[in-house]
């Protein structure tokens, strides 16, 4: 490769078409330059998340499909590199960037914007960006990103303390784990959603109690059920109308994955019973980066690595994330 090529050249993984993992292929795109306001991050680490799941197959919640045709395209991808987070190293900075400097170790969280499955990637100064903790490495600073960026902006929209019960529905995933984590660091008694073989990760991450749902209905109405002053909704199939009545008055449903039926109804009606029903989170922006930084420091946030590959492996990261068996994060190494 010649001098110019380096400079102006990357490695990424890119999505031509919506199908199954194999529409994605690794080649050379081109490298993107820091415009006076931005870094230039050569990422180590990123993750395949259920966001690139639905992008690459364009299976969105139901009722969703034409709102996020926009984004997502209507026939062909309108995203051609996915990941929607990473860690690296600063390789360059804008001329106006006084913040961060080449060199610095970095997490970047892009968002709907995505591009972190490549080599490198730009991020605002102003924008999801924070410094790496020194005791992880780059692939389990990519593992908090994702979940913890997510669960702390919904759990700031309610007060933790001692004595609060929460429930996490689908609660070994990124996002779940996550959520069981900062709301058990935060005091609060954590119900645990999950498949049986995930049960003894669940309580390893705090969670007081696990259910089954393979053996249990946690909204069965056919018996008395414990009431939650919060449920956190991780997967998609618990909306307000299948979960009220395990909400105590004054509660909060914090839906991170809902339908459009579910999101219509959410916000009419709860508002009898003052119970809070969420699905947008927390504002983004550098201090809920920090934050989650912090937090991954202070080992209140612990990533959780499922499975780990190269670049060229992304097919068969995806492969895995299609199972829907993940926990915790699929973290991709670019090498």
């Amino acid at each position: 490769m010649t001098t110019t090529e380096t400079r102006t050249t990357m490695r990424a993984a890119r999505l031509e078409r919506f199908g199954p993992p194999e529409v994605v292929s690794v080649g050379d795109a081109l490298r993107p330059e820091p415009d006076a306001r931005e870094l230039l991050v050569r990422l180590r680490a990123t993750t395949v998340s259920i966001a690139d799941h639905r992008l690459r197959t364009r299976e969105v919640p139901r009722g969703l499909g034409l709102v996020a045709a926009p984004k997502i395209g209507l026939f062909r991808p309108r995203v051609r590199t996915l990941g929607m987070e990473g860690a690296g190293v600063v390789e360059a900075v804008g001329a106006a960037v006084t913040r961060f400097a080449p060199g610095d170790e970095v997490m970047v969280m892009r968002g709907a914007a995505f591009g972190c499955h490549a080599e490198y990637a730009t991020v605002a100064e102003t924008g999801d960006v924070a410094r790496k903790p020194a005791a992880l490495s780059f692939e389990e600073a990519a593992a908090v990103i994702f979940g913890g960026h997510t669960a702390v902006r919904y759990l700031d929209l309610v007060d933790l303390r001692p004595g609060v019960e929460v429930l996490v529905n689908g609660a070994s995933g990124a996002v779940g784990s996550a959520v069981v984590q900062l709301a058990a660091a935060r005091g609060a008694t954590v119900t645990a959603v999950t498949s049986g073989r995930n049960t003894a990760l669940v309580r390893s991450l705090g969670a007081s109690r696990a259910i089954d749902y393979t053996r249990e209905d946690f909204t069965a109405t056919d018996a008395p059920r414990p009431r939650y002053d919060v449920v956190v909704e991780c997967v998609g199939n618990a909306p307000y109308s299948r979960v009220r009545h395990l909400i105590r008055p004054g509660g909060a449903l914090l839906l991170v994955i809902a339908d459009l039926a579910g999101m219509i109804g959410a916000g009419i009606r709860p508002r009898r019973r003052g119970v809070l029903v969420n699905q947008s989170g927390g504002p983004m922006g550098p201090a809920l980066m920090q934050r989650v930084a912090a937090l991954a420091e202070s080992g209140d946030l612990r990533p959780v690595i499922d499975r780990t590959y190269e670049l060229d492996e992304i097919v068969e990261a995806h492969r895995y994330v299609d199972t829907g068996r993940k926990r915790g994060s699929v973290v991709v190494r670019i090498p």
